[in-house]
């Protein structure tokens, strides 16, 4: 716990206005590759240090009224649209938001959300590494961050330390949304169609994979293809991505 709270204030002074520079690389997410294909590129992009929090999202409501409890239409979220909003502390990441409300946070931000590329290749990292998701040390730290038990507390807490980049928080904390969510969608004739996103289902995705390693991130797209862009769950969260800046990965 010591260690997470000196990488958050580490990353706080570090890191104007909560944005990290994320260089461009290659990365293999656990889906999405065709065969013989070993990555996919990934540009420059910029990403908010930790999820979006209440007060944060407590401005855009007052900026956006439409978007408030108990005003925004049906059709962009359902009916645990901020229902603990109020219950939180102000620094806690907001949740129960919907897919249209946090990409609408984004946009009045000048922002986007991450693409689920982007997402993966961010969190994939440690402290020191670009590319720690293959490492059986990283992937057990994910996997006792997963399943710790929730409790009211919890969105207080501070999440996975700071990365390589100075990003936190991506484990351990809330889920978040992605731009492409549902990219890789699952339905129940999958299997029968041939899909070649059969393992997913019955667990086989983790079950079936040649290394332990990938389960948590099998469990990310898996919590992903539940989802709706309605879904406003306790533990669903969300941050921003933005543009790459041309003096090569400033920050501001």
């Amino acid at each position: 716990m010591r260690g997470w709270l000196v990488g958050l204030m580490l990353s706080t002074s570090a890191f104007a206005g909560d944005v990290a520079a994320l260089p461009e690389g290659r990365f293999a997410p656990l889906f999405g590759l065709d065969v013989g294909q070993s990555a996919f590129p990934v540009g420059a992009f910029r990403l908010e240090v930790r999820p979006v929090s209440r007060a944060d999202f407590a401005a855009f409501l007052a900026s956006n009224p439409a978007w408030k409890k108990g005003k925004v239409a049906g059709a962009l979220a359902d009916a645990q649209y901020l229902a603990r909003f109020e219950m939180e502390a102000r620094t806690a990441p907001v949740t129960q938001v919907s897919y249209f409300a946090a990409r609408a946070y984004c946009t009045w931000k000048g922002g986007r959300l991450p693409t689920t590329l982007e997402w993966e290749y961010a969190a994939a990292a440690d402290e020191t590494r670009r590319d720690a998701s293959r490492e059986a040390d990283f992937a057990q730290r994910i996997l006792e961050w997963y399943g710790q038990p929730n409790r009211p507390d919890d969105l207080a807490q501070p999440g996975s330390p700071s990365n390589v980049y100075g990003v936190e928080a991506l484990h351990g904390l809330v889920w978040e949304w992605t731009d492409d969510f549902n990219a890789l969608f699952v339905s129940g004739d999958n299997r029968q169609d041939g899909d070649k996103n059969d393992k997913f289902m019955c667990g086989s995705g983790s079950t079936g994979s040649a290394r332990r390693e990938d389960y948590a991130a099998f469990m990310r797209y898996a919590m992903r293809s539940s989802l709706t862009p309605r879904s406003c769950l306790p533990r669903l969260g969300f941050r921003c991505a933005y543009a790459a800046l041309p003096d090569d990965g400033g920050v501001r």
